[in-house]
């Protein structure tokens, strides 16, 4: 079966195909999955070239970029993957308690069967092959839809993904949202989305027809606190490279900045000369760095543009940047003062190279202005104070949480991705997106003959309320 599906009809005889495969996939051993994984792994290095080449052409991403963020992190998540998976699959033990002594209890790891990935177009390859390795290793069967946004990548997604596997096993179906559509009306066992939260909330309706499980990478106004004891230009380096990297087009991309009041004018200063050595080193415009990629497309284009225009019109400040070229779908690095929360840059995610700054005097006046937005995916603190850093965390909530640094928390293996409500639900990467595509299946086993559960057995005597009490009061 070719990999570009375009009819609901032939969509439904993969889903079918895949749903019998899964049946024998289960059956596949920790080695069989690893060579799986090294396969791949040997694929996407062998395609290095020319994914840089396709997310080039979908939107103007310099070669380093697509090496750091799409490349690196997959290989990453792979060989982490090899290294643990025997570990991962193996029945964890579980100690009896007092009324269960006698039993032997595990937790199992099984497959949940057919899934579906969805993929954005923002980081089009790492964004469909991270939930992948995660799928292999836990034994499942995959359909990815990557975004038709960024038709070279799927394109060559496509190519990667039928030289790794038969269809029956691992398919890429490209298309638009005729596609998607029919895809989310069959019964998968586990669905996968990355996207906005609007369409994560299709998703999830979709995925409720069939009460299909699913893991949901969201996104939303990620802050940055700043305080007075901050290295400024520690923090404008990090932040402006979090801000910029992929052309802010990053789901955990620093949205808005609240700085404390007495170091406003100084960081402003250090974000203006770090903008400079990044972006501007022969002082001949940031449009000629090649170190910026472009907006995805001109909608995007003008929707960025649009939230620059309304804050400006309801008084806003820009502080430098702003500079447009649609033809070239550029956006300058842009930073806008005298911002306030009726403007649709501070109610929008904002996806591109735009930075609002807000100041606050305290702490739990910066606090109550992350509240007053959805729980974000990520947040980040600038600070030299544990106090302050600590004080931040314990009273605040996002999905994950970097100090004196931008971004680099998602690299991290070990630790779980993922958001809190409306920035996502479920996690990712490691061990955490292991199991998400896991049905993790609890065993308990008794003796022939014996169960201590017999004491409580009928008839409800005396003596089996006062064992009841005698447990209420010792366990």
């Amino acid at each position: 079966m070719e990999t570009l599906i375009d009819s609901t009809i032939e969509v439904q005889q993969l889903f079918s195909q895949q749903k019998n495969y899964a049946k024998k996939l289960r059956k596949t051993t920790t080695q069989d999955r690893i060579a799986k994984l090294k396969k791949l792994e040997k694929l996407i290095l062998q395609y290095q070239n020319q994914l840089v080449e396709a997310i080039y052409k979908d939107f103007g991403k310099p070669a380093a970029e697509t090496v750091a963020t799409e490349v690196l992190p997959t290989i990453t998540e792979i060989r982490h993957t090899i290294k643990n998976l025997k570990s991962w699959l193996k029945p964890k033990n579980v100690s009896p308690t007092l009324p269960l002594l006698g039993t032997t209890s595990k937790v199992y790891v099984e497959p949940k069967g057919v899934t579906l990935i969805i993929a954005p177009w923002n980081y089009p390859f790492q964004l469909a092959m991270n939930p992948l390795v995660s799928a292999i290793a836990a034994g499942n069967c995959a359909i990815i839809k990557p975004s038709e946004l960024t038709p070279h990548t799927s394109a060559l997604l496509a190519q990667l993904v039928k030289e790794l596997a038969t269809a029956e096993e691992i398919a890429v179906v490209e298309g638009g949202v005729e596609v998607s559509t029919a895809l989310l009306d069959l019964p998968f066992d586990h669905i996968f989305f990355t996207g906005s939260p609007a369409v994560g909330k299709i998703v999830m309706r979709a995925a409720a027809k069939h009460l299909t499980s699913v893991t949901l990478e969201l996104g939303g106004k990620s802050p940055v606190v700043i305080d007075e004891t901050a290295d400024l230009q520690d923090t404008a380096q990090k932040l402006l490279w979090g801000k910029c990297v992929n052309a802010g087009q990053t789901c955990i991309a620093p949205d808005y900045v609240l700085v404390q009041e007495s170091v406003k004018q100084p960081f402003l200063e250090a974000l203006k000369k770090q903008l400079d050595i990044f972006y501007n080193p022969q002082q001949q415009g940031t449009e000629q760095s090649a170190s910026l990629a472009r907006i995805v497309n001109t909608k995007h284009f003008q929707r960025i543009g649009g939230l620059i225009d309304d804050a400006v019109q309801r008084g806003a400040t820009v502080a430098y940047g702003g500079k447009r070229n649609e033809s070239s779908r550029f956006i300058e690095p842009t930073v806008l003062t005298d911002v306030n929360y009726d403007m649709t840059v501070m109610q929008d995610e904002i996806f591109g190279t735009v930075l609002p700054v807000l100041t606050y005097k305290k702490l739990d006046d910066a606090l109550a202005a992350i509240d007053q937005l959805p729980k974000p995916l990520a947040m980040y603190i600038f600070s030299q104070s544990q106090k302050n850093i600590d004080y931040l965390i314990k009273h605040s909530t996002a999905g994950g949480t970097c100090v004196n640094d931008c971004l680099i928390h998602i690299a991290h293996p070990d630790l779980p991705f993922g958001g809190v409500n409306n920035s996502g639900i479920g996690r990712s990467h490691g061990y955490a997106g292991f199991l998400e595509f896991c049905n993790q299946r609890a065993v308990l086993q008794q003796r022939v003959g014996w169960t201590s559960i017999k004491l409580l057995y009928p008839p409800y005597t005396n003596k089996v309320d006062k064992l009841l009490k005698l447990m209420l009061d010792w366990l």
